[in-house]
């Protein structure tokens, strides 16, 4: 009687383990998943803002304004705005 209680027992805490490690190799296996996934969206990020970057510069920006008909200012038409402080001086 006791030599099956214990037998039970012992089967009984070796799936607890069993189910365990297997939880633990799912996590482990998501976890690579999301790290891939993450420095899949970190590459595209990095690239998107490459192109940012290139949209903003001049060699792209100026012949698409003047294919609108757009100019570039002369100097003394440019104002250069300065951001006040939490108490209202430049």
């Amino acid at each position: 009687m006791w030599i099956a209680l214990w037998l039970v027992l012992a089967l009984g805490v070796l799936a607890w383990v069993v189910a365990r490690q297997t939880s633990a190799v799912m996590l482990a296996e998501r976890l690579d998943d999301l790290r891939n996934q993450r420095s899949a969206l970190e590459a595209n990020r990095a690239q998107l803002l490459r192109h940012i970057r290139a949209a903003e510069s001049r060699a792209i920006l100026i012949p698409r304004a003047e294919s609108l008909g757009l100019r570039l200012p002369a100097d003394s038409e440019i104002v250069i705005l300065q951001p006040r402080d939490s108490e209202g001086r430049r």
